[in-house]
């Protein structure tokens, strides 16, 4: 009966035959009843002790297969698609495939390793190849004047130290251990300062070669320095911000600007800060803006004859204030000019307010609607916006729509209701009354007298009498409620508005 030959994992690798040897793999299996398996299985373990050792790769490998290479003496297992180090990097000139995240690679050609990443490329790992000599910051100890050993970092561009970093402040013997780079001695730097120093500066933070063009330079922009050309920035003009204790301080006498000393800064009388032009009568004050060749003057103090006080640089050019940065109060005895506002009038002898409402002493304001409203007007009107005399009265608790003819209404009821054709029309709802009676009354404004739209139904022609016939809406059959007289024609049988003059 053939054996069946299964993986470890259960899966079946291959049926081997009786009497016969299956050479699948690089080990053999013998088959049932097969003469001389002795040999074959003997072998078969030594190449299991051995490893499969030699210098080409075994040709059947399955996954999980040992192998050791005997060219680079290196242990290898099979993946199923190559063979791969069990430790150690892979070594080769050039980049290998297969490598997963992690592995590593040994450049035999440059004798640098490299390092595979989840982006599927190499990162170098070290040592780094920059020049001919050695270009790369270095982690070594040094000794000071004292004998004791400090932790340095030097910079180093083929085989040249730029610069040391550190993180206390001390001075270097003068002699060194061999495997500190040349140029770290105490000619190069006299002492090594907390932080980073570059070669050739002294001990007060100043290059011993300044201005040459060897003169080591921090080529960037720095938030703050220690020192000027060599001067501490204590010796500079500086301000503190929140108390000024630091500021600059000359005597009362002040300071001059120009080259005959034209312009004075001092403080006069004890306490008052003073500006003055020695050698002219006008003192400027400009600025410049970035799209600006040259500083504007924005204003001018003037003394002389013809032209004093404060100018503007330009006319009509400046503004003393703006909407948004305005002065509290300025005091004149006179305004030359025009103003867009005013808070006060003058009334007689007092200064009043304008109001759009009907108040004492106040001058008087169009509301938002453009109205005026008073107690009472003394005068002559020339004319007047709209067109009738109106009233207000009570219509009940449904508005009447704009000209409605009204009549009186009975003694249990509102004052007004819509007249029908045998009531007397004592008016039509208003739609723009030109007079309002009783304006603080409750209802509505209805037109005694003028011209008023009227609701018309049926055809109606210019200089018909209407009259009211039925909830206030009219027609020209003639009824005891006459209402006006027809100013347009329509010939339309609907109800619409028609202007009428009143006769009521």
């Amino acid at each position: 009966m053939a054996y069946i030959i299964n993986k470890f994992n259960g899966t079946q690798l291959l049926t081997v035959e009786d009497g016969t040897v299956d050479n699948t793999t690089d080990l053999k299996f013998v088959g049932k009843n097969y003469s001389g398996y002795g040999e074959i299985q003997n072998e078969n373990y030594l190449f299991l002790l051995e490893n499969f050792a030699g210098t080409a790769s075994p040709t059947k490998a399955i996954s999980g297969q040992i192998w050791f290479d005997a060219s680079l003496n290196k242990l290898k297992f099979y993946t199923g698609s190559q063979w791969k180090n069990t430790g150690g990097s892979e070594v080769s000139s050039s980049a290998p495939t297969g490598l997963t995240v992690g592995d590593f690679w040994f450049n035999n050609a440059t004798n640098q390793l490299y390092a595979r990443t989840s982006q599927d490329d190499f990162v170098l790992v070290g040592p780094q190849a920059a020049g001919d000599g050695q270009t790369q910051m270095r982690s070594i100890d040094v000794v000071d004047t004292g004998n004791t050993s400090k932790a340095i970092i030097a910079a180093l561009v083929n085989d040249n130290v730029q610069f040391v970093i550190s993180d206390e402040e001390f001075t270097l013997k003068s002699t060194q251990d061999s495997n500190v780079p040349v140029g770290v001695n105490s000619t190069n730097f006299p002492k090594i300062k907390k932080g980073l120093t570059l070669i050739n500066t002294d001990s007060i933070g100043v290059t011993t070669n300044a201005g040459q063009t060897n003169e080591p330079v921090l080529w960037a922009t720095a938030s703050d320095a220690l020192r000027l050309g060599g001067i501490p920035a204590a010796d500079y003009i500086t301000v503190n911000e929140t108390d000024f204790t630091n500021l600059v301080t000359f005597d009362d006498i002040g300071f001059r600007v120009g080259d005959s000393n034209d312009l004075a800064v001092k403080v006069v009388d004890g306490n008052v800060g003073q500006i003055e032009n020695t050698v002219g009568e006008e003192v400027r004050l400009g600025a410049k803006l970035n799209t600006d060749t040259n500083a504007k003057v924005i204003a001018k103090v003037i003394h002389n004859n013809e032209r004093k006080g404060i100018l503007p640089g330009l006319t009509e050019a400046y503004n003393l204030g703006i909407e948004t940065e305005k002065w509290n109060n300025v005091w004149a005895n006179n305004f030359r000019g025009i103003a867009d506002k005013a808070d006060t009038v003058k009334l007689g002898s007092s200064y009043v307010s304008a109001t759009a409402a009907s108040s004492a002493d106040t001058v008087v304001a169009r509301d938002a609607d453009q109205k005026i409203y008073a107690v009472e007007f003394v005068g002559v009107a020339s004319r007047a916006r709209y067109a009738d005399l109106a009233e207000k009265y009570t219509t009940g608790e449904t508005e009447l729509p704009a000209g409605t003819a009204v009549a009186v209404g009975a003694d249990d009821c509102c004052e007004v209701v819509p007249a029908k054709a045998s009531d007397i029309c004592i008016g039509v709802v208003s739609t723009d009354p030109a007079y309002m009676m009783n304006s603080e009354a409750e209802g509505q404004y209805i037109g005694l007298k003028g011209r008023v739209p009227v609701r018309v139904k049926g055809a109606v022609k210019k200089g018909q009498a209407v009259y009211a016939w039925e909830d206030g809406v009219c027609g020209t059959i003639q009824t005891t409620g006459l209402v006006g007289v027809a100013l347009e024609s329509n010939d339309s049988e609907e109800e619409k508005l028609v202007e009428c003059v009143l006769k009521t």
